[in-house]
């Protein structure tokens, strides 16, 4: 027996139509396996071949290495019409070689890929959008049940829970608020000083500073950085407990996950987030006052002058509405997604990026909505 660890391959031909391949070493795995180019040139040189026999008395150890290497070879014989002798081989190789042919591969069973048409996806598009919008309505009717349920005090959830999201969406929100407010301001300001500038009116950088924050800008900047923030942290909260199936424990207990996990999320934004368009507001009108007061040469006491008389408050009442509505949209959407969330890791961080989505989507066309409305109504 040749005590060598490489595996080796000697091909002779016998007779005119008949190659030997003779097979010694250690065919195993974590050895290099020859490669069947010996085998190929031997076929096509010389006679043609009709038969292969083989001779393994020299064969050493061997495992599934073995087996690949002789199945590689079965499909070159057989693109040849070339018939093989297996008595030479082992009795358990050709065991299993029997056993991997015993079941012909099926030619239809590879998955085909096969681009859709057009008109396919068209149709899958919408079948898609249907489906996702008749959920949210659902959901939102859930959730509007969820909430009389509440005014009626028979709403099931912690109080704890109530107040610990009103802390997490108000006072642990107020730092990064306070940074995009100022700034917003200081860009408002800064545009309207450029062109204000030539006409000698920068006092009126107070006039616009002042209605575009406190009707609009607060209240949306605000609702972007509750989105972000906090609606895509409700998503992976809910989104996790759907995964770990806590969701269906609820259920299964006769807990409603609306009222015991929406209902106090909801209100939390709620309520909160008029008190941080209101922060915002001020601070968006500070930023305003840098700019006037440093880079206009203003007087502090004038420009707070010019912009409580030339913003009415009515631009206040609007910018809190706005507010509230946002916040109840940035809820709904976070825990809609989460709720929607799959049964994988992967899938929360879907759910958190799609409440994001979402929950802006929603801001800008509330946002729309509302402005028309006041147009229509003169306010």
């Amino acid at each position: 027996m040749n005590t060598s660890s490489q595996p080796e391959i000697h091909v002779s031909k016998q007779n005119k139509d008949e190659l030997l391949i003779r097979l010694q070493g250690d065919w195993i795995i974590g050895q290099e396996i020859p490669s069947d180019e010996k085998i190929k040139n031997a076929i096509e040189s010389g006679p043609e071949v009709h038969r292969i026999v083989f001779d393994t008395s020299n064969l050493a150890e061997w495992d599934s290495s073995l087996l690949t290497f002789l199945i590689k070879l079965d499909e070159l014989r057989a693109s040849r019409d070339i018939k093989a002798d297996q008595a030479g081989l082992p009795d358990g190789v050709r065991r299993l070689l029997d056993l991997a042919f015993a079941v012909p591969e099926n030619k239809d069973a590879r998955r085909k890929t096969e681009r859709a048409s057009f008109l396919y996806q068209v149709g899958k598009e919408t079948i898609n959008f249907v489906k996702s919008t008749s959920e949210m309505l659902a959901f939102i009717g859930e959730a509007f049940f969820a909430l009389l349920n509440f005014l009626r005090g028979k709403a099931r959830f912690r109080r704890s829970d109530l107040f610990l999201f009103m802390q997490q969406c108000g006072a642990q929100a107020l730092p990064i608020v306070s940074l995009i407010s100022i700034l917003v301001g200081l860009i408002l300001a800064f545009i309207g000083a450029v062109q204000l500038a030539l006409f000698g009116a920068q006092i009126y950088v107070a006039t616009m500073v002042g209605i575009a924050m406190i009707r609009v800008m607060g209240a949306v900047m605000t609702g972007v950085i509750m989105a972000g923030r906090t609606g895509a942290a409700f998503a992976a909260q809910l989104g996790t407990m759907t995964v770990n199936e806590e969701i269906d424990a609820l259920v299964t207990m006769g807990v409603s996950p609306m009222e015991f996990l929406v209902l106090p999320r909801m209100l939390a934004l709620f309520i909160m987030m008029p008190l941080l368009c209101v922060y915002a507001d001020l601070m968006g009108i500070l930023g305003g006052l840098i700019v006037g007061v440093f880079m206009l040469d203003l007087n502090m006491a004038e420009y707070i002058n010019q912009t409580r008389a030339t913003v009415p408050l009515t631009n206040f009442w609007i910018g809190l509405f706005h507010s509230a509505v946002f916040g109840v949209l940035v809820a709904l959407s976070g825990c809609l997604r989460g709720m929607q969330c799959g049964r994988s890791a992967s899938a929360v961080g879907l759910a958190a990026t799609s409440a994001v989505v979402t929950a802006i989507i929603s801001i800008v066309i509330a946002t729309a909505i509302i402005t028309v409305i006041c147009n229509v109504l003169g306010i």
